[in-house]
């Protein structure tokens, strides 16, 4: 089955080259380092030979907010350790770019598409002591290879889904040859625990999910920003998909009864996704702003819709009440749920629909505590929207420390189980 799949890998690449130039002219990847991913010349190797290295890859941007601690630990206890952060999407490396500017060890590199010839020269080049997958990323021929190798290799926050479990159950042999190449893997839940036992994988340890040790930062907006929200009475929709932003514009007109001087912040999931969501507000007859990186916010405004990458910790630390998007999609329910930690954190009140099977632990953790809501429709979102406006909400540090207990817990054992295939301490 591996060199089935290495011969169609191989077979593939030359149309793999195509589509990412064709991605490039349609600004989906990055204009000047598309070829990373592509081009084992472009691989640009900046490895600290007297150090370690500690190769981290995740794909995308919930994946790589939820290493930094465990980078930072690291760093902590061992300075003679580097860091190389691979990923896949466009908005990862644009958080990066803006994030790495505090660190002088830690390197970002696009990771390279899964062809034998590509992943072998990369891990010679970089040749890292430690290696670990975040969340749902397998890649055959790079796994099989780290492990020809003998470099040490875990999975980190492993997510594997029923749907993702089904498709590897096809190749029973193949995933259980697959999933066993990884030293240790520490699944993001007890449902991913079961599934990866299912796969017959040997090497786990379930200490929960890693993004409740991320720190959520209490950015400041603008001033000039400040000022003019504090005229309204605020709410926010984040991480919106598609067929979400009309039970926002709804939620709005129903508050808007209630509260003449309400605005609604969009924050859409993926900001491509912009214009579509305009479209839709203007049918609605609103007020709107696309409010761009550094823009001011213009008065007697309905709607915002925020276009730029890395400011929700911002909006999440102004608005008390957030809805968080990819929960009230049905035909997404296999797949449901947005990473609800950060808003928490920072004492927000969550609001998700009846969709969030790739957080559901997290979500009931937060139900439990008082912390979240389920939604059905727009009438349950602006109701309670309207009783929290009606009430004073004070911080309550009680929720933050066991927000920030509960985290430091699993950070601290997944720096034992790591320490084992690598010496960090």
């Amino acid at each position: 089955m591996l060199s089935l799949y290495r011969v169609l890998t191989f077979l593939i690449y030359p149309i793999f080259i195509i589509l990412i130039y064709l991605r490039s002219f349609l600004k989906k990847e990055d204009s000047t380092r598309y070829k990373e991913k592509i081009f084992s010349s472009s691989f640009d190797f900046n490895r600290n030979k007297k150090k370690k290295l500690i190769w981290f890859h995740a794909a995308s941007i919930g994946e790589t907010l939820s290493i930094f601690p465990l980078i930072e630990k690291i760093s902590n206890f061992n300075k003679n350790i580097d860091f190389l952060i691979t990923t896949v999407t466009l908005s990862s490396a644009e958080l990066l770019k803006k994030r790495l500017v505090k660190y002088n060890n830690i390197t970002h590199r696009f990771f390279p598409l899964d062809i034998q010839n590509l992943t072998g020269k990369f891990l010679d080049g970089w040749k890292p002591n430690l290696i670990c997958f975040v969340d749902s990323e397998i890649w055959p021929n790079i796994l099989f290879q780290i492990k020809n190798k003998k470099i040490p290799l875990a999975l980190i926050n492993g997510r594997i889904t029923k749907k993702t479990l089904r498709r590897w159950c096809w190749f029973p042999t193949f995933a259980e040859k697959v999933f066993n190449n990884f030293d240790l893997c520490l699944p993001c839940s007890k449902d991913s625990r079961d599934n990866l036992k299912i796969l017959k994988v040997k090497k786990i340890s379930y200490l929960g999910n890693i993004k409740f040790t991320v720190k959520a930062k209490e950015e400041s907006l603008d001033e000039a920003n400040i000022k003019i929200l504090d005229t309204f009475k605020v709410w926010c929709a984040a991480s919106t998909h598609d067929g979400e932003e009309s039970l926002v514009i709804k939620t709005h007109k129903e508050i808007k009864k209630k509260y003449n001087n309400v605005l609604s912040i969009i924050i859409p999931r993926h900001i491509n996704r912009v214009p579509h969501i305009k479209s839709l507000i203007i049918k609605s007859n609103l007020d709107f702003q696309i409010l761009n990186d550094g823009d001011t916010i213009t008065a007697n405004k309905e709607v915002l819709i925020i276009n730029s990458f890395g400011v929700l910790f911002k909006y999440f630390a102004y608005c008390k009440n957030i809805f968080i998007g990819k929960s009230l999609i049905k035909k997404l329910s296999a797949v449901g749920g947005q990473n609800p930690i950060e808003a928490a954190k920072l004492n927000c009140k969550v609001y998700f629909g009846p969709y969030v099977y790739n957080f559901q632990e997290v979500y009931d953790f937060l139900k439990d505590n008082n912390m979240a809501e389920q939604i059905n429709d727009e009438y349950d979102l602006s109701n309670k929207i309207i009783k929290s406006f009606e009430s004073s909400k004070n911080i309550d540090n009680r929720n933050i420390d066991l927000l920030d207990n509960y985290g430091n817990k699993i950070l601290q054992h997944t720096i034992i189980e790591l320490d084992k295939l690598v010496d960090i301490k």
